[in-house]
């Protein structure tokens, strides 16, 4: 008898651990911020070299240190191409922890910098070179004064950068420095930008090389006319400011000029850029012509483009095309691209719709038009003259897919080379060859190929591990559209509980982001994703929608929010409220919603202009008054206040903080410098006033992105807490 209850309970315990084994992990919000494999893998460092015949990457090897290591697409051999003890000035010395590195044009050296704040890779610090041939490392520039934006010229002789607001090169043979400009100060930039140009045009360098290396192209930007704004950093005693330039509607801007400076003489001449100094110039190019510079010029208005081309010797300048739109915006692009030829060259405008390639002469003749159709062209990778072919990326196969297409410069049909569905991001090499593919959908983790230019798969260099997702309970993300009551069809996604049953009623959150020209609905992993599968998990129904305003269709739509930003966004919430409820499995009393930034600014616009559809909502770092904002993104959609002040009303969430029925919560960073904190502080104030019940979380020392140790946790466990208990 003994022996068998032994048996029996022993099967009992199999079973229940089996059991145990066997069930979901539930996710956590710690979970999403210390698992790293939730992000997919990647290549660290890519750069190619050796004109496209190889390319670098980085490798942390733990207690070993970084190495870069080199790949041979050919051959495909793999090797060190830089062990990180090779990157000490002595012996006795710690080797460099790498940031950020540069080949040379030649691949010869590799330029080794720090990184500064920015959109994106922004070069800074003390600057080290390392020569590959004699496998030599050593400083390059070194100083008190801040450093940045280091760039190789094209025969890979000399590095030029940026110090103390000041154009220098070295020569890196002799080490020898050489000052281009002398009047930089707290005020004058030479060779970068103020804060609006970064944020807002999208340029970090604000400088370029000649194709023939002889001279430096630069922008030079007097700030002083612009309004200073301070951040309060609160943790010392009598509190410390930081101060910087950020003009609002309506105020002064930087003063631009253009220079380029001959790098031998060091002597400089000024573009020509017309009589009108409240300009933007958003861009600059050298053409094929190392003595011809391209510049654009972008009204005040930011509704007249005009592409110009400057005799670099003389200052002269001619018009060679433009681009208007009276009754909205232009948008500004990065697919100018000069052939080989020095006769013609690629420009894109939505002019018939959809945003197009176009080919034009130096003259400003169009050629023809290289692409055509209901879809929009992302960007140009690539051009192989040799065989007549251009290589970009657009959403020719559907809204939410992104891909990479060829088509000859004559114009013709585009030839697809991504055949996955989903979302392709994609470097080409120089030499037009091949190029490396880093592929992923909303429900498969990254993987990255190599390919041939035609689109073959040469090998597959990085596949994610899907394995570290098996054992939660991960809904998949379905797609799909639906109608407004006008017959506008929009797009979104949806994330079902796992165990979901259409015969219950579900809740549900609404994510959006909804700003002109912006996308969420894409077919791409997102590890920020992941939260909202925890909330599917809880039991909540997670649709992502875009509003009509979005990207990806006829730009129509778009300029439609010109002058009225605010009212599409809080159209379309309602119209999705509308279709939810039209649902079975939907409780239509229970409809949430949440966003960041421009997502935080349409979401406290859903509840306080629609409190009858949204019965909670999370606005993080919200504008709050398109006054409060900077100038060139806010004046691109709104135009000047003077010009639209009925618009500026209108769109202002403050204006409508009586109408608050539901449950709302604000977060903000104190220090954030993109969206100011004086959004939700007066958003506070008129909610108090309207005698109002709201939560809000502010988070000191916190920028924009509200980020830093523990801070994420603690957000995403707030706003998981928000949902739970008042959704």
């Amino acid at each position: 008898m003994k022996k068998l209850f032994s048996f029996l309970t022993l099967i009992y315990f199999v079973t229940f651990f089996s059991y145990l084994s066997a069930q979901p992990k539930s996710l956590t919000v710690e979970d999403l911020y210390s698992n790293h494999a939730f992000s997919g893998n990647s290549l660290k460092g890519l750069k190619w070299f050796d004109n496209g015949k190889k390319f670098s990457y980085v490798v942390n090897s733990g207690s070993m240190g970084i190495t870069i290591y080199e790949h041979d697409v050919l051959s495909g051999e793999e090797k060190p191409v830089l062990p990180v003890n090779d990157l000490r000035l002595n012996k006795d010395e710690k080797p460099l922890q790498l940031q950020n590195y540069t080949w040379s044009p030649d691949s010869r050296y590799i330029l080794f910098t720090g990184v500064l704040p920015a959109r994106r890779t922004k070069s800074g610090g003390t600057f080290y070179i390392y020569d590959v041939k004699n496998k030599k490392f050593s400083i390059l520039a070194e100083s008190d004064l801040e450093q940045s934006n280091a760039r190789f010229s094209p025969d890979s002789r000399k590095v030029g950068f940026v110090r103390g607001n000041n154009m220098f090169i070295v020569d890196i043979a002799t080490g020898r420095e050489k000052q281009l400009t002398y009047d930089g100060s707290e005020t004058i930039l030479n060779g970068h930008f103020d804060w609006v140009y970064e944020e807002e045009f999208s340029i970090i360098d604000g400088w370029e090389w000649s194709p023939d290396s002889k001279s430096i192209a630069f922008w030079r930007l007097d700030q002083s006319p612009e309004p200073e704004v301070e951040l309060v950093d609160y943790d010392s005693l009598y509190f410390n400011v930081h101060k910087y330039r950020y003009p609002k509607p309506g105020a002064k801007n930087a003063i631009v000029k253009i220079g380029v400076v001959n790098a031998e003489s060091g002597k400089t001449t000024w573009m020509d850029l017309g009589r009108e100094a409240d300009i933007y110039i958003p861009r600059i190019r050298f053409t094929a012509d190392p003595n011809v510079l391209s510049v654009q010029r972008l009204n005040r208005l930011q509704n007249h483009l005009e592409l110009l081309f400057c005799n670099v010797n003389t200052g002269a300048s001619r018009l060679v095309l433009e681009e208007k739109s009276p009754d909205s915006w232009i948008d500004v692009q990065d697919a100018l691209t000069f052939l080989k030829d020095k006769k013609r060259f690629i420009w894109a405008s939505d002019r018939d719709g959809f945003n197009h390639l176009y080919l034009y002469d130096y003259s400003g003749h169009q050629i023809n038009q290289i692409t055509k159709g209901s879809f929009v062209v992302e960007d140009v990778l690539a051009v192989d003259e040799d065989n007549q072919s251009v290589y970009y990326t657009s959403n020719e196969r559907g809204r939410r897919f992104m891909d990479l297409y060829s088509v000859s410069l004559n114009g013709g049909r585009g030839k697809l080379l991504t055949q996955q569905e989903g979302d392709h991001s994609v470097n080409f090499s120089p030499d037009a060859k091949h190029f490396i593919d880093r592929y992923s959908n909303a429900n498969t983790l990254y993987t990255t190929y190599l390919c041939g230019a035609a689109g073959e798969k040469v090998s597959t260099l990085l596949q994610s591990d899907m394995s570290s997702l098996n054992d939660y309970n991960i809904s998949p993300v379905e797609f799909f559209t639906f109608k407004a009551s006008d017959g506008t069809t929009l797009d979104a996604s949806m994330i079902r509980p796992r165990d979901f049953d259409q015969e219950k009623k579900y809740p549900v959150i609404v994510v959006n982001y909804n700003g002109p020209g912006s996308k969420s609905v894409s077919d791409a992993w997102s590890r920020d994703g992941l939260w909202h599968q925890l909330l599917a998990e809880i039991g909540y129904i997670i649709v992502t929608m875009d509003c009509r305003i979005t990207g990806g269709r006829n730009s129509e739509y778009k300029k439609l929010a010109y002058k009225n930003l605010g009212y599409w966004e809080v159209n379309d919430l309602k119209e999705t409220a509308k279709y939810l409820r039209s649902l079975p499995y939907v409780d239509g009393e229970r409809i949430g919603i949440w966003g960041w930034s421009y997502g935080g600014y349409s979401s406290a616009s859903a509840i306080l202009r629609a409190p009858e559809y949204y019965k909670a909502a999370i606005a993080v770092a919200p504008v709050t008054s398109w006054r409060f904002y900077d100038d060139i993104y806010t004046e691109r959609y709104m135009s000047l206040p003077e010009l639209n002040e009925k618009g500026y009303e209108e769109s202002a969430v403050l204006n409508y903080a009586e109408n608050l029925k539901g449950k709302f919560l604000l977060i903000h960073g104190m220090a954030d410098d993109n969206v100011h904190f004086q959004n939700s502080v007066e958003l506070v104030n008129r909610l108090i006033d309207a005698n109002k019940q709201f939560r809000v979380m502010y988070y000191p020392g916190r920028d924009h992105s509200i980020y830093g140790g523990m801070t994420r946790i603690q957000l995403y466990n707030l706003m998981t807490d928000f949902f739970k208990n008042n959704l």
